[in-house]
Parts: C-alpha cells; structure tokens; sequence
C-alpha cells in the first residue's frame, strides 16, 4: 500500500496523461499517426508514464463522438474498467476515474471505486463532472438539469456515507431517495479517494471549492492563470477548504522550435478534422463554460490541437520554461495531451524531466 497519494507527494509541479483512454486523445486531427486508444498502447504509455514518475492518468468520458471524417473521442474506454486494468498493470501512478454524475447512481459509483482503491492500494482519484453535451445525455434519456450541481452534492455526500457509515443509512434529498443503503468495502483512502473537478462556470466553482481538492481549469495566456488561482483560493476559503488547481495542456515537443511549430501547424491546422472541430466548438461555445468566451474564435487551432486546452509546443527547453511560468502562476499540476502517447511521452520525460529537476519542480 502506497503511504500517500501520488497528488499528495512532494514534487512541486505534478505532470500527468490526460484522455488517452479516447480516440485521437484530445487532439481533432486526421494524421496517420493519430491516437487509436487500443488498449494494449494505453497499456504501454500508462507504464512509460508509472516508469518516469508522472503522478497521474486521467481519462475523459465520453459516449458519443463528434463526427467529421474521425468522429472523434466515440471510441472511448469505460472509465472505472478502465482505471481497474490501469492499476493492476502500474506501481506508482495515480489512477483517476471521470464520471457524468446525472448518469451514474451513487451507490454504483461508490462500489467501483473502492473497488479501484483496493486494486491500486490507495492510488484511485474521481473526476467528477456535470456535464455539458445535451446529445450525450439524450443517449441515457437524461436532460441537463440547471441544478446538475446540487445533484453532485447530494451524490457526493452518499458516496462519502457509504464509505464511512457503519450502520445501513436512508437518504432522502432532492435528487435522491435511497432505503437501508450499504457498500463494503470501503476505500483504503480516509475517508474518500481524492476527488477534483472541471468547472468554469460560477456553481460549478462553488461546488469544487465546497467539496472537491482539486479544480482543473483553462487560461488562454499563462500570464492570465493567477487569476484563476486566488478566486479558487477565496471560494475554498469560504469553506474553511484548501484547493489545489491543476491547468491542462498539449504537447508537442521537438530537438528544434521548428520543427515542433511545422508539426503543430501539420496535425491542428493543415489535417485537422475541421468538420469535427466546428462541431466541438459549437456545442463547447453553447453548452458549456469551460473557456473563456473569446478563446473559441481567437484560438481555434487550440480546439484541434488540444480541446481548447494551452499548447506546449517547442523544445524541451521552450516547454520546461513554460511549465515553469505555469508552477509560478500557482499551478499544482498539468494534465498532458499527445498526438500519439506511445511515440512522443518517452521523449517528453526523457527531455523536459529533468530540466524540471534542475529548476527545483520535481525531485
């Protein structure tokens, strides 16, 4: 068993894989090269990643793809499942799993990810999301509810209880009315796994700075990302909370500047999927506030590249820089995307690692 999770650790910077669990990553391209998600390379870049320290692995759920000529993301991995197999096949890293709370029952939920604690030692993590994509929700005759965030309280607060009651417990909220619930056993972590969220929008705020240590969240320009911080900071405060806010990011990472931006501009600009592109940008613009409201005009290579999230783009020496500038704007970790994880992690950690090291970020 693992004395402390690996987002509890000492490294200043915490660095880990996000969505290779999905077809493409998070990368709307139609290079050959793209990202397929066949388990056996999701295998290979979870061990590359235990092997070179990264702290975690985090997937993204999704149920329905994008369409285009890639239909992006609709080839996706399951995510407790997934996080299961993950776990028995690395040492070190976290495993996080991501769920839709409208469409997964609590108790369910509670089960699997004990379930995945157990396995891993202590090493699972829960993202937990509200949702944005109406035709997703469609697909379980499920509608967006405009207080989807007092539901994820109330979830929350049942998966805590499942855990930490001793005695069968009724539950009687708004969303949920539950008789003699029950779940052993409970997590090898006290009295939960770690939990983080996604939210830009004002309750979604509230709700991670009420309940959640974590907040994953978008800037358009690292100089913008302070902000960010301290409002997070001054919620959990309201709370009595402490909160640690992680940022995501793509990468492509080459010997020279120049041959990263060609290769930038190849897979996001020249072969993007654009019809894959428009429509995610259309329903990210509608539905959701996980951006800034200029980004979806101002930065649409962004969306191609790496769902909006920042580019990493240059040398190892250009990325570690960056990275750097993220940790000062208070950043406690960064998720990072691929083109293809197999082929460009091994390079990243072979490179950028230890100039992290030698700045101080990671020991």
């Amino acid at each position: 068993m693992i004395k402390r999770h690996p987002l509890k650790g000492g490294n200043k910077i915490k660095l880990g894989i996000f969505s290779a669990n999905a077809d493409g990553g998070l990368a709307i391209t139609t290079v050959g090269e793209r990202w397929k998600a066949r388990w056996d390379d999701n295998q290979t870049a979870a061990q590359i990643a235990d092997r070179a320290g990264l702290e975690f692995m985090l997937p993204i759920a999704r149920w329905k793809g994008f369409g285009g000529e890639t239909n992006s993301r609709e080839w996706s991995f399951e995510t407790f499942t997934w996080a299961a197999a993950i776990a028995a096949v690395t040492e070190r890293i976290a495993v996080f799993m991501t769920i839709h709370v409208p469409v997964m029952h609590p108790l369910y939920a509670a089960k699997a990810l004990a379930t995945v604690d157990h396995i891993s030692k202590g090493r699972a993590g829960l993202n937990i999301v509200c949702g944005w994509n109406p035709e997703e929700f469609a697909m379980f005759g499920v509608e967006l509810d405009k207080d989807r965030y007092v539901q994820a309280g109330e979830w929350l607060e049942i998966m805590e209880r499942c855990y930490t009651s001793t005695d069968p417990f009724d539950y009687d909220g708004i969303f949920y009315q539950l008789k003699g619930v029950v779940s052993r056993p409970p997590s090898i972590q006290v009295p939960r796994p770690v939990t983080m969220n996604a939210a830009f929008g004002d309750a979604g705020r509230n709700f991670a700075a009420q309940h959640c240590e974590y907040l994953f969240t978008t800037f358009t320009e690292i100089d913008e990302g302070a902000r960010h911080v301290s409002e997070m900071q001054a919620r959990a405060q309201e709370h009595q909370r402490q909160i640690g806010l992680y940022t995501v990011g793509h990468v492509v990472c080459r010997e020279t500047q120049a041959e990263a931006e060609d290769y930038y501009d190849r897979y996001a600009l020249h072969q993007a999927d654009h019809a894959a592109v428009d429509a995610h940008i259309a329903g990210k613009r509608e539905y959701s506030a996980s951006h800034d409201k200029d980004a979806y005009d101002r930065y649409r290579q962004r969306f191609a590249g790496g769902a909006g999230s920042y580019p990493l783009v240059g040398t190892p020496e250009k990325i570690a820089e960056e990275i750097i500038r993220i940790h000062r704007q208070g950043y406690a970790g960064i998720a990072l995307s691929f083109v293809n994880y197999t082929y460009e992690l091994p390079f990243f950690c072979d490179r950028v690692l230890p100039l992290l090291r030698d700045a101080g970020l990671r020991s």
